[in-house]
């Protein structure tokens, strides 16, 4: 996956369906996490590997993406790098990003990109040399998060945006395990998109075994996630909107997906 062929990445159940991730880069010593949803699973990885974690970077401000915060930090002495716009809203950070800077260096230098919807102080980190990316809850495996804090036109903007920059073959790790649950909506609104029927078994399969489903890539959601395919034909006739624009489509799924 990485290509830098040394990086090391570790991804993790945390509380009850979030993800924990960790990337170490062995010729820098570097390693870092993104988000905390709790800090035992992390310093688990880390009594187990032996790395020492000297980075730790925040998606944006929601409890169950920082509780673990505090103490990781405190146990590790990790430098903390988080939005702008999360300052008074995340205790612990050491250094404030906004959109388009770049923070770290070598294999794992990074670019935070705003992605605001979910909340307003969401970032998305993209590590271009890795070809790795971390949406947090802006863009998930076959859906996208709750418009919170945002609008829908917010929303869709962000995910446009993602999908313009990131290569498609960009990996996409992010803050939850949805996926079973937003394949069984996706087929309600596309259920002949071969793609998708293969995705959802792909799904299942992994599910049956107890495997996570991500990380997944920026090609497979263009094929399978309905919010990223306001265009689709067979979309537009589901929900009867054949001559609305893309972000009406985009807002009309995330309702129903919001009711589901």
């Amino acid at each position: 996956m990485p290509s830098a062929p040394n990086v090391q990445i570790r991804q993790f159940p945390c509380l009850s369906d979030n993800f924990g991730l960790i990337i170490h880069d062995p010729e820098s010593g570097k390693t870092i996490a993104i988000d905390v949803p709790d800090a035992a699973p992390y310093l688990a990885v880390l009594e187990e590997t032996g790395w020492k974690l000297t980075d730790i970077l925040i998606t944006h401000h929601h409890w169950d993406h920082v509780q673990g915060l505090s103490e990781l930090k405190t146990a590790t002495g990790a430098r903390v790098t988080g939005p702008e716009k999360s300052r008074l809203k995340i205790g612990g950070l050491d250094a404030f990003v906004e959109d388009g800077d770049h923070t770290l260096s070598g294999p794992l230098r990074v670019e935070a990109i705003a992605t605001p919807g979910h909340t307003l102080d969401q970032i998305s980190w993209y590590f271009p040399e890795l070809k790795i990316a971390h949406t947090g809850d802006t863009l998930f495996s076959l859906g996208c998060g709750r418009v919170f804090e945002g609008d829908m036109e917010m929303m869709w903007a962000s995910l446009s945006r993602l999908i313009s920059k990131l290569p498609e073959e960009t990996a996409i790790f992010c803050g939850h395990e949805y996926t079973a649950s937003n394949a069984r909506f996706a087929l309600t609104l596309e259920p002949d998109n071969e793609d998708l029927q293969d995705r959802v078994k792909e799904v299942e399969a992994l599910r049956a075994e107890g495997k996570p489903t991500l990380p997944t890539t920026i090609a497979e959601e263009l094929l399978t996630n309905p919010f990223l395919r306001p265009g689709s034909p067979a979309i537009r006739k589901t929900l009867g909107l054949e001559d609305a624009s893309d972000a009406e489509v985009f807002a009309e799924i995330r309702k129903r997906k919001d009711n589901a």
